[in-house]
């Protein structure tokens, strides 16, 4: 039987003679009623052709669509998502969700270690909305393993087009982190080999601190998650981005500027090293003395002043006490 005619059969009660048959034996799970009013709620579906397509094969497959209170229903294992202080498609959701009601339900599973619990694998906006309004959660309830689960939670995100590229990376993380081999990672990613050894080392180099901070930055991409990344190698760059997150512009920005600001600041190029020259009295430039933030070194050019470096090494303790014995240099020592 073709997709329509399980569809007519639900929706318009029109059902086949392979159904009809079915329904005398008591075979269908979902009531009629049920159904109907889910079918009328499909036209106004706002979430696209997939998700639209994906709850008719849920239901012409005989999945029923239960309500359940949202205190009852625990997270996912793994995360997925990051938290976004500002978040307009959250409150666009919300608001269509108070008006118009729920329209595609969440999936859920019963939980493997707390009877009468559940736990979600996909749907948290929906979750919320229904908390925050104090609502029950329309839901499917599906018996599902611990691999099924998480790979059924990434396709749904990468069906919907939803995950960040750091999210994707911190979710790649976690499964590897909780044990999950790498076929099942790139599974639930729908990626390749090279491309996940990418997200795993990205989110490495990344404080969760800071990704939690940034929030999911959407419209950063590859590409510039990967030069932050590279940038927090570099002297200080963890203290320009402290500055960063203590501003107030930072705390009232939505993700995709909060990153943009950390990028920024770590992208500036750093202060320039100091180098000066020493030569000697017959003019040869035998030495360097190059100083950068906290540091000075010395180098002597072995070719033009072969074991004058030693021998200044070994007049250091003469020469610091020297220097102790001005005012300047004794001022700078009890610092």
């Amino acid at each position: 039987m073709s997709r329509k005619d399980a569809i007519d059969s639900l929706f318009l009660k029109k059902p086949t003679a392979n159904e009809k048959s079915a329904t005398d034996k008591s075979a269908v799970r979902v009531r009629t009623g049920a159904i109907s009013a889910m079918g009328s709620s499909l036209q106004e579906m706002a979430e696209g052709a997939k998700a639209a397509a994906r709850l008719q094969d849920q239901l012409a497959s005989g999945e029923a669509v239960v309500s359940l209170d949202p205190s009852a229903i625990d997270g996912s294992p793994i995360a997925d998502r990051l938290p976004a202080a500002i978040d307009p498609k959250f409150e666009q959701l919300e608001a269509s969700i108070s008006e118009e009601g729920q329209q595609v339900p969440i999936l859920v599973r019963p939980h493997p270690e707390t009877a009468g619990r559940y736990q979600i694998v996909y749907g948290r906006r929906r979750l919320r909305v229904a908390a925050n309004l104090g609502r029950d959660v329309s839901a499917i309830v599906r018996n599902l393993t611990d691999r099924e689960l998480v790979v059924a939670q990434g396709r749904e995100n990468l069906d919907r087009a939803d995950l960040s590229f750091i999210e994707k990376a911190l979710f790649a993380l976690r499964l590897e982190d909780a044990g999950f081999d790498r076929a099942t990672i790139i599974a639930a990613l729908s990626t390749d080999k090279s491309d996940l050894s990418r997200y795993i080392a990205v989110a490495r180099s990344i404080p969760i601190n800071l990704a939690t901070q940034i929030g999911p930055a959407s419209k950063a991409g590859r590409s510039r998650w990967v030069s932050l990344a590279e940038g927090l190698g570099r002297p200080k760059a963890m203290d320009a981005i402290n500055v960063v997150l203590e501003s107030e512009q930072f705390r009232n920005s939505d993700s995709d500027t909060r990153f943009a600001l950390v990028f920024k600041a770590v992208s500036k190029s750093p202060a320039r090293k100091k180098v000066k020259v020493w030569s000697t009295p017959k003019g040869k430039k035998a030495a360097r003395i190059r100083q950068e933030a906290g540091r000075t070194a010395l180098i002597f050019d072995e070719k033009l002043v072969p074991a004058f470096g030693e021998y200044v090494a070994d007049q250091l303790d003469r020469l610091y006490t020297q220097f102790l014995e001005t005012s300047e240099g004794g001022e700078a020592d009890q610092q």
